[in-house]
């Protein structure tokens, strides 16, 4: 649902200093009938008022303009409401601004979605054409192929089986099988294959639509506004404190007359109050938001700023934030199986047995270990090639040498690849062993076959198969990562893994990264049966101290980020699907990985435009830096208040009789 942007401007009128201003405007205008002693202290809290804004408005591009305008609004009108304007006008000019750049950060980041956002080539009309995803309606045809994200939920008609990627909503690492009449989601990307399907379902009625569904009612308070507020409390309290005080002396003691009793209450109120406090916040927030778009960070929440500064715990993805999400063969510890064959010909056959075209993600690794891809073709004819399916797990090429021979090879699962070998029982326990130690660190395992076709056709069985070797297969880290993660924990913000692997892999990658091995099954500390062997302490501690989290699922991740916080840490979360929308709404800081779904940008508070975690550590910094000015600028303002009571102690002593040329509103304004 669209929010109001009457109801949003009204909003930032609604906090704890807005009130007291508001309190002031309601006073001064029931005064207006008698204002005669009043007029002197006005031009005080004018001139104070002017100089407030200018300093402001100076920061504005637009500086001139404005300082002219608040020239004339802030001078005396020669009438008794020009006090009660006045505070109006500052009301509005800190509202229009915190809304306005507010309003601005929320564009930025629909401009960023709607760049992104899927195309679908649907047939009209009896022609294909290609339109946006949200033109979609039931009952659609479009076509599938390789690469395309879904852009709606459909049923696939009459074609090939499509490898579908389904993680983004469900949280399955590989790819899924889908047949003609079965169904596919929005939002999900096809792997491999090409098809036409019937769109059923568009919007929020998709499986996609009714998860990010979920989280738009969420609300969230800040630690910046719950520390604004405790500002403005403290500011009203002293105020609300001072006020009794020289109430209770000026009437009751020094019986002072009515009206000056009043008046006087009204100026040490108005005077007392940060009134350029929340628009010097807001346009400082707003021009550190642009710095961070520069940087690749979309602020879409400008209070985001001051958290991001504040965090000290953060939950990152393991693939494609600390990682490249591109397997890769780790040549160093290829294991050789067959004499006569190196490291660089196991490499080869692997590279034979894969498809040069709508490769998928095992095949592309492979083929780019060649110096040149050509390679995997270079002086044979290929003759017939197997495809992956789920039954045989193993694809496998058939072709002719240049001397016009038959040879086959074939890549697959180690077990279905060593049950075709003629001497498994010789080779089967080392096999194993093998697979054990790549397990134990984390390493996939994929085995390579090679055979002899003496009868020279496609058909035959062909001679017995030799077990070449095995190909240790994982998902590299980013070359900024280990550097990133550093620094990070020089800033004093742990890095914590959230993996939906196995535990061996997240161990690994922290390995590799240098951020520490202590991580967890999220299923033995969060699911429905806590582990005792791995909980001997509390889980909350274990949480706080654990340096990632393996297996884990969407409400894993909710709940890490609950305990955390319940903690007082300050947790920023980062997602990319569907599933993650939920802890990034939860999370102090959620923050949307370059790619992600609209779910996950909707959700967050941070939407990132480059790949990596080194854009979110220089948004911490700059962050910090935002903050810094901004609490320098806060401290100004707490410090008067403290003046404010000395000077107020000061006048109600016997010695200082208030009369309407004392220096006193001069020294409380200043």
């Amino acid at each position: 649902m669209q929010e109001s942007k009457i109801l949003k401007f009204l909003g930032f009128m609604w906090n704890p200093l807005s009130w007291v201003m508001e309190a002031a405007a309601i006073m001064a205008i029931a005064l207006a009938h008698d204002g005669k002693d009043l007029r002197g202290r006005v031009t005080y809290y004018c001139s104070y008022c002017h100089r407030r804004l200018y300093a402001v408005t100076s920061m504005l591009p637009w500086s001139h303009t404005n300082y002219e305008l608040q020239l004339a609004l802030t001078q005396p009108m020669g009438i008794d409401y020009h006090d009660f304007v006045g505070i109006v006008i500052l009301l509005v000019v800190n509202s229009t601004i915190s809304f306005v750049e507010e309003n601005n950060a929320g564009n930025a980041a629909a401009a960023l979605m709607a760049r992104l956002a899927p195309k679908a080539k649907a047939l009209r009309d009896g022609t294909w054409n290609e339109l946006d995803a949200s033109l979609l309606v039931p009952g659609d045809i479009i076509s599938i192929k390789l690469g395309d994200i879904i852009p709606a939920d459909a049923r696939l008609l009459q074609g090939d089986p499509l490898k579908i990627d389904q993680s983004a909503l469900t949280g399955e690492s590989l790819p899924v099988t889908k047949h003609p009449g079965g169904g596919v989601y929005s939002g999900s990307t096809c792997k491999q294959g090409e098809i036409e399907a019937v769109v059923i379902a568009t919007g929020i009625h998709t499986f996609f639509g009714k998860a990010a569904h979920l989280v738009e009612s969420t609300t969230h308070v800040g630690h910046f506004q719950k520390v604004l507020t405790s500002i403005g409390n403290f500011c009203i309290c002293s105020i609300a404190t001072g006020m009794t005080i020289e109430l209770i002396v000026m009437a009751a003691v020094q019986h002072r007359p009515y009206r000056q009793t009043v008046d006087n209450l009204l100026v040490l109120l108005i005077g007392g109050i940060p009134i350029a406090m929340p628009t010097v916040l807001s346009v400082t927030m707003a021009i550190g938001s642009h710095k961070l778009a520069q940087q690749g960070a979309i602020t879409k929440r400008m209070t985001a700023i001051e958290e991001m500064a504040g965090m000290d715990v953060l939950c990152s993805d393991k693939t494609g934030t600390l990682t490249l999400n591109k397997l890769t063969v780790d040549n160093n510890i290829i294991e050789v199986f067959t004499r006569g064959y190196e490291k660089s010909d196991v490499v080869l056959m692997a590279a034979r047995a894969s498809r040069l075209e709508n490769q998928d993600a095992i095949d592309f690794a492979i083929v780019a270990m060649l110096p040149d891809p050509k390679e995997a073709r270079a002086g044979i004819e290929e003759v017939h090639f197997l495809p992956f399916n789920p039954t045989d797990k193993r694809t496998a090429l058939t072709y002719l040498d240049a001397k016009g021979k038959m040879h086959r090879v074939s890549k697959g699962a180690p077990e279905q690849i060593l049950n075709l070998a003629a001497n498994k029982s010789e080779i089967k326990r080392k096999v194993h062993q093998v697979i054990d130690n790549f397990a134990e660190r984390g390493l996939r395992s994929l085995a390579v076959a090679y055979q002899e076709v003496p009868e020279g056709t496609k058909e035959s069985a062909g001679g017995p198969w030799q077990f070449i070797g095995l190909l240790p297969l994982f998902d590299p880290p980013r070359h900024d990562s280990a550097e990133t993660i550093r620094r990070a924990l020089d800033l004093g913000v742990s890095v914590k893994m959230i993996t939906g692997d196995q535990l061996a892999i997240g161990k690994e990658t922290g390995r590799r990264l240098g951020m520490g091995t202590n991580m967890y099954p999220s299923s033995s500390l969060l699911g429905d049966k806590i582990d005792s062997d791995i909980a001997v302490l509390p889980v909350d501690e274990l949480i706080e101290q654990a340096d990632g989290f393996a297996g884990v699922f969407p409400e894993h991740k909710y709940e890490i980020v609950k305990r955390l916080q319940a903690r007082k840490h300050i947790c920023g979360m980062t997602g990319d699907g569907v599933n993650d929308a939920p802890a990034l709404k939860v999370a102090d800081i959620g923050i949307a990985v370059a790619d992600a779904t609209d779910a996950a940008r909707g959700a967050s508070d941070i939407v990132l435009t480059e790949p990596g975690l080194s854009v979110i550590i220089s948004a911490v910094l700059t962050s910090r830096a935002i903050f810094q000015r901004m609490k320098n600028y806060t401290v100004e303002f707490v410090f008067p208040i403290h003046f404010f009571l000395l000077f107020l102690t000061c006048h109600l002593r016997q010695h200082f009789p208030y009369h309407a040329s004392s220096p006193f509103p001069t020294l409380l304004i200043l």
